[in-house]
């Protein structure tokens, strides 16, 4: 996997990517490094991990990283109160049942379910899993038995799965209760989670959308992995249209009120099982919004590299701020008397030091880990263990920030140039592709397309009186006579550009009876809310013009 400058590999490579090596390496033999992962392996061992290891990063935030965290492929993270609909939603995904599998309106899942890919079918207990080099859960070994024991890897050979892995997880419950009955930090193991998959899927059901105190608390936890969250609210085929607008509404205020971004998180509605639709009404609205999901859920391959190099640098900031913030109270710890009291200090006094730090070193306030939280990791830490500012660190970090990351992107658009069509395949994705049950199929532009007879002319009578009071000279209105006409559609210029371009089938700047009919079904199309072609289908081609078309 790592060639020497001496083999074969074009010249340009071994340039561009010696960044790689150490400092000694650069000048005798670079390295090249085939793909993204191999370069973050690199990176993060050489320049981030020194860091982290010598300010205790890993007691207090993020266990290390391991290679199975760059090699394995893109996760998506299922979460929700109980009976919202995610197991069915996997089991609707890859169109099978998968082993440890269990649905039913009480809470039936209360494990954490890794669905991955296999030859065969089968489950791996979470102590097996987690000394599984393979597999990237082998951090999951802190959380202790109480966890593993309801972890599970069902494994199967499903075309989906081939593409991404999916996390179901236990139903989230309400009261104090549930959460102490855990034996777990059921938080904490989500936010391991979230910083490691690459889609944080949120179930809400359209029946109860009450935010619980452990759902509140857990969306609490996936801060600063709000890119990675959609929302998806299912089983909407159970209410009137109505009553869905009133819970849409009700949904985004209860979100707004805990997640807190500027943008509005994206939601997707509809009723994700195999079920006949309880109320039909809005089956439109519901297949729209699946292929939105589905085209989100599908690019996840392809982006895998990007998102697995942004999840280096968010890392690589903390980790700097981390090292700041003890080596701050390492420098203010007396060498002998008073270590307890002046350890309570400190810690009540945290917010002070992080106001100053941040005015020091320029960082931003939104880059600082959570101050209760810290404070109280702090109590069980001797500090006048702590590490002194190491520059040397900083810097390789500081290099790997400015310089090595931005050469690594170069790479990640070349991963992503190769592997144009890595989308997800399988299971219900392929489902709605091609056919008469393709989205749009039949609709819109789409209209007649099985037909014998051209389309339009079913209305054509009406646009040929229209036609007629525009000054046809020689069978043809001008552009200009054709324009007064078209904007009392009051569509915008560009969209009218657009449709004159279809419709000028011969490109004279004119239109004959049959352009200027086909101009107005076009027009029609728009206004009735569908998109247009970017080039005209065959089938609505006028008859006597397709041999111009061909």
């Amino acid at each position: 996997r790592r060639l020497p400058a001496s083999a074969s590999a074009p010249a340009s490579l071994v340039t561009m990517f010696s960044w790689l090596g150490t400092d000694d390496r650069r000048k005798k033999d670079p390295e090249v490094f085939q793909t993204v992962s191999e370069g973050l392996k690199k990176l993060y061992k050489t320049k981030l991990l020194p860091l982290e290891e010598s300010y205790k990063f890993h007691e207090f935030h993020s266990p290390a990283l391991e290679d199975a965290d760059f090699d394995n492929k893109p996760m998506v993270l299922l979460v929700g109160q109980y009976s919202t609909g995610k197991t069915s939603f996997i089991r609707y995904l890859l169109e099978q049942d998968f082993p440890g599998m269990r649905i039913g309106p009480e809470p039936t899942t209360d494990s954490f379910i890794a669905v991955m890919h296999g030859d065969t079918e089968g489950v791996i207990p979470g102590n097996a899993l987690v000394v599984d080099p393979k597999k990237p859960f082998r951090k999951l070994n802190a959380f202790g038995n109480a966890f593993l024991n309801r972890f599970v890897c069902a494994q199967l050979p499903n075309p989906v799965l081939e593409s991404i892995s999916v996390i179901d997880t236990p139903g989230i419950l309400s009261g104090e209760k549930q959460r102490i009955s855990r034996g777990y930090d059921f938080a904490a193991v989500l936010e391991w989670f979230a910083e490691r998959v690459d889609r944080i899927i949120l179930l809400f059901d359209a029946h109860k959308l009450d935010i619980s105190d452990e759902f509140s608390e857990v969306i609490k936890a996936l801060k600063n992995h709000e890119d990675k969250i959609r929302v998806v609210l299912n089983k909407a085929d159970q209410i009137e249209t109505q009553q869905l607008m009133r819970v849409y509404g009700a949904l985004m205020w209860s979100l707004g009120k805990i997640v807190n971004t500027p943008e509005v998180i994206r939601v997707y509605i509809g009723s994700f099982w195999s079920h006949p639709l309880l109320i039909p009404d809005n089956r439109k609205l519901f297949e729209a919004e699946e292929q939105d999901l589905f085209k989100d859920i599908q690019s996840l391959p392809r982006n895998a590299a990007l998102r697995k190099l942004n999840d280096l640098i968010k890392r690589a900031r903390l980790a700097k701020v981390h090292a700041y913030i003890i080596s701050a109270l390492k420098k203010e710890m007396p060498s002998v008397f008073g270590k307890e009291n002046k350890k309570k200090e400190l810690i009540a006094s945290l917010g002070d030091i992080y106001k100053r730090i941040e005015r020091e070193h320029q960082i931003s306030p939104g880059d600082f880990p959570n101050l209760k939280k810290m404070q109280d990791l702090l109590q069980d830490q001797d500090l006048t263990r702590f590490q002194a500012l190491k520059p040397k660190l900083l810097e390789a970090v500081d290099d790997m920030l400015a310089s090595d990351i931005a050469s690594l992107m170069v790479l990640v658009r070349q991963e992503e140039s190769q592997r144009p069509n890595s989308a997800v395949k399988g299971g219900a994705f392929d489902g709605t592709l091609n056919g008469p049950f393709g989205h749009g199929y039949g609709e819109g532009a789409g209209e007649g397309i099985d037909e014998a007879e051209w389309v339009v002319a079913r209305d054509k009578p009406a646009y040929d009186e229209i036609f007629y009071t525009l000054s046809p000279v020689n069978g043809k209105v001008t552009g200009a006579n054709a324009k007064r006409e078209m904007v009392k559609s009051k569509l915008p210029n560009t969209v009218l550009g657009k449709i004159w371009k279809l419709a000028d089938i011969d490109k004279d700047g004119m239109l004959d009876d049959e352009e200027f009919a086909l101009a107005n079904h076009l027009i029609k199309v728009k206004l009735e809310g569908h998109e247009l072609p970017s080039e005209l289908p065959a089938h609505l081609v006028p008859p006597s013009k397709r041999k111009i078309a061909d």
